[in-house]
């Protein structure tokens, strides 16, 4: 059973950082996406299972968001620098078997909880 604990929102103002965390159970294709208050879910980047450069990220997300992952600890880090209000949203890191992040959401069977990232202006 894949398990995804995820953390490390919280309120912060804009312009400071945040690193979110999603400790799975193993290690899988790891991706993080963001869901705002009524919007759609939207993919902010994501990394293979395999070594090396394997990221990606959502054109708009690219400079400011960094996706990594420390395979001892099977977790998966999302930064967020240069934070600004539009990026309030809870957060959701997501994992699947296959070796390439996919963005629709529809590749993914495992899900964290969420955790909530507020920005004040």
């Amino acid at each position: 059973q894949v398990q995804l604990v995820d953390s490390g929102g919280g309120l912060v103002q804009a312009g400071g950082f945040l690193r979110l965390s999603c400790a799975a159970s193993g290690r899988y294709t790891m991706v993080w996406f963001r869901q705002a208050p009524g919007k759609e879910r939207e993919f902010v980047a994501g990394i293979s299972w395999r070594s090396g450069d394997n990221t990606v990220y959502a054109d708009s997300m690219r400079g400011r968001f960094t996706i990594s992952r420390d395979n001892d600890k099977n977790t998966v880090y999302l930064q967020i620098d240069s934070l600004k209000p539009e990026d309030t949203a809870v957060y959701y890191c997501a994992a699947a078997f296959g070796a390439e992040p996919g963005r629709t959401g529809r590749e993914y069977q495992y899900w964290g909880q969420g955790t909530q990232v507020t920005v004040s202006s």
